[in-house]
Parts: C-alpha cells; structure tokens; sequence
C-alpha cells in the first residue's frame, strides 16, 4: 500500500490504481515493477506538507492495489480502462502508476478529458513502433482521439514525421529549455500524465528510454504543482528496476505533490 492511502474506497478523494504493464519497452524493460517501487520509496516521506498545512493521510487517498496485466494489450487497456471508470464514477480523482506510458491510454480513455499534458522526454506521437499501434512510443497519438489538443512538456526526441505532426495546431511542444518560462493554462479539463524519462537521466536514470538534456526534479515538482488544480486525472509511468530508487522516489514524490495541490485548489 502507499504510505498514507489509508482511506477505505467509498469514501476516498483520490484512488491509486497500479499498472505493471511491460510489454512494449523498447530498451530497458522493467516497468512491472514500477507500481511497488514507488510504494516502496514513499515510505521515506513525511505525511505532513508545510506549504499546504496538511498531511497526505488526510486527504482521502485509496490504495486499489494493481490490476495484473498481461500480454495482449489492448485487452489489458479495456480492463483498465473499466477500472479507472469506477474510479471517475465515484466522483474520485485516479492515480495510476505504470507500468509503461501505454497504460495512459487506459485513463485517457476513461476520463475524456479536453486537454492531455504529459511531461514526457519523448514525442510519443508515432502511429506504430516496430509494427506495434500500442505501443509506449504512440501514447500522445492516442490521446489525440479524445482529448482535443496535447501539451508534451520536456519533450526533446521524436522521429522526423513526430515532429512534422506536433507542428500541427492540435499539439505544443515545450521543449526543457523553454520550460522555465512557460505558464501552465488550459481550456477545459486536463490529464496530467508524467513519464519519468522527462527528467534528465541524472535524476531518475531507472527508465526505459532514458534522454540526456532533461528537467530537474525541481522543475518537474513546479510542473505538477501548477497544473494539478487544473487536473482531474494524474499518472506517473516509466519507473523500472534499474537504477537504487532515483526514479522510484521522484515518481512518488511528484504524485504526491499532485495530491497535496490538487486538494489545496478544491
């Protein structure tokens, strides 16, 4: 359980929803372990929040454990999908924690939202990759097909034709070195979807496709911060094994401070 989701299910704010799935990686696998290695690393945190005045226990979050995956994804994605709609049902905000970016879909499929935001060091605008339309590397393509527009924030890879298509008017691309004079403002209601490789690899090198030229932590909690308020769905995806917990505890730590932000905005 995440240190601090202590509330029972009819009654939570927020739900956290694990979601291990490792089937696309395409350098470093790993991912499946992702959702207990960041349970695992919040545990060194305080519950209480001085710049909100509150702790973490109060604030209504649920632990729904994970949903186990297996190897046909866009099977997989419709059962996740079911789960993050009970979730947005009961009038509470999901958590999900990857698992590989994939699992986005599933949420973004659930919560409709007008605008998808992902702090991601890659485009993730591809329509396949290596023969495979659900891939890690397709998730803001896919994004596309409910949310209006896309913001990807960080962003600093993609292939020729991802760059050709975020050029378009439905895409914005903030890449790191404008990141620290962008002002977050959105029309609607937002997904916030952070994969762990937006971070240089300094910072959380237990990724999958890690990218050099990347966002401190600190950049990355300023992020969360500002657009959490706007946000009715968060995830953090693309934590694995192989690094001592850098990645693991950013990954935690960001989700908290989405919870802690979003609450003091409600």
């Amino acid at each position: 359980m995440l240190p601090g989701a202590t509330a029972d299910r009819e009654d939570a704010a927020y739900v956290v929803v694990g979601a291990p799935l490792d089937v696309s990686t395409s350098f470093q696998p790993g991912t499946r372990f992702g959702p207990d290695r960041v349970r695992q690393f919040a545990r060194t945190f305080e519950d209480y929040d001085h710049r909100t005045d509150e702790s973490f226990s109060a604030l209504g979050v649920h632990d729904a454990g994970d949903v186990h995956a297996w190897d046909d994804t866009a099977e997989y994605l419709d059962y996740l999908r079911g789960t993050v709609t009970d979730v947005v049902w009961d009038d509470a905000v999901p958590l999900l924690v990857g698992g590989e970016h994939t699992v986005s879909v599933a949420g973004v499929r659930a919560v409709e939202p007008d605008v998808f935001v992902a702090l991601d060091a890659h485009l993730d605008l591809r329509e396949e990759y290596d023969g495979n339309p659900l891939s890690h590397s397709t998730v803001t393509r896919h994004a596309l097909d409910t949310a209006e527009e896309a913001y990807v924030v960080g962003a600093r890879s993609g292939s020729e034709a991802e760059w050709e298509r975020a050029r378009e008017a439905d895409v914005t691309v903030v890449e790191p070195d404008e990141v620290g004079s962008w002002s977050p403002s959105f029309d609607g209601e937002v997904y916030l979807s952070v994969d762990v490789d937006a971070a240089d690899p300094a910072f959380a090198p237990g990724t999958g496709t890690p990218e050099p030229g990347g966002l401190s932590s600190r950049a990355m909690r300023r992020l969360v911060r500002d657009i959490a308020p706007a946000a009715s769905a968060f995830d953090i995806v693309e934590v694995n094994d192989r690094d001592d917990g850098q990645a693991a505890v950013l990954g935690a730590k960001l989700l908290r401070e989405f919870v802690f932000a979003h609450a003091d905005s409600a």
